[in-house]
């Protein structure tokens, strides 16, 4: 899998972020309009954010421009759809990660939005609207940091890994999503995937043989942790210094 989205450099008239179906993705959404087409059937092909917008001036991502709005390419007729947030809330976050999450075969957006007076959550759509969400941080101008979506301990469910936090609590939390909704089964603290200012997040999923591990920084940044989720605990184990983000690169290359 590769290294962690980047955040795209902003021009004006134009969407920062981008994601085909493979890569890691998220949205939100409070009405769905139809740009083109007729007859889709509902599956995502892609997903980028567009409604460039600095209502919410947090700039944890190197500046101070958010989104307004989601718009997904869909199967079927060349058809569009805007999934557009209310004013009150902005998709904080580097790129949707367009992903099957439920298993069905078709693809999900997974996003990171941020609430005006509640910071940020992360939230599962498919092309009608929300499927689930965790629960705001609960203050404003916190965020988290997404780390890897998949099924990481072999159990036929999908899995949402993401750091809460990580300028300040640098907790590593995952939620599972079964049977419509998503549930927190483990955490771990004392690491870290972006530190304030930085255009995307660092580190991801890797399997190298043993299953899948997640590549993070520990809380200081002077190590890489590969974490697994074994019988719903969390176990982190030390992969060696780190450096720059050469260092995340090799060890996601095995």
């Amino acid at each position: 899998m590769r290294q962690g989205a980047r955040r795209l450099a902003f021009r004006k008239g134009t969407a920062r972020a981008s994601c085909s179906t493979m890569a890691l993705c998220a949205v939100l959404t409070s009405f769905a309009l139809p740009l083109s087409g007729a007859g889709d059937d509902g599956t995502i092909v892609s997903a980028r954010y567009t409604e460039p917008t600095t209502r919410y001036a947090h700039g944890i991502l190197g500046d101070a421009i958010e989104h307004g709005a989601l718009e997904l390419e869909l199967a079927g007729a060349a058809s569009r759809r805007v999934l557009r947030l209310p004013m009150t809330r902005v998709f904080e976050d580097t790129e949707p990660r367009v992903v099957d999450v439920d298993g069905d075969g078709r693809a999900e957006v997974v996003v990171v939005e941020a609430h005006q007076d509640q910071g940020a959550r992360l939230a599962i759509y498919n092309a009608s609207g929300l499927v689930a969400a965790t629960p705001y941080i609960g203050t404003r101008n916190r965020w988290l940091a997404p780390v890897a979506v998949a099924d990481m301990d072999g159990d036929g469910a999908v899995e949402i890994a993401y750091v809460d936090r990580p300028h300040l609590a640098k907790i590593l939390r995952v939620w599972r999503y079964e049977n419509g909704q998503l549930a927190e089964i483990a955490a771990l603290e004392g690491v870290t995937n972006h530190r304030i200012g930085e255009r995307d997040i660092a580190g991801g999923l890797r399997d190298c043989g043993a299953g899948p591990e997640m590549i993070v920084a520990s809380a200081d940044w002077q190590r890489l942790m590969a974490v697994s989720l074994t019988a719903g605990t969390l176990v982190a184990h030390d992969i060696g210094p780190h450096n720059d983000r050469a260092s995340f690169a090799a060890a996601l290359a095995c």
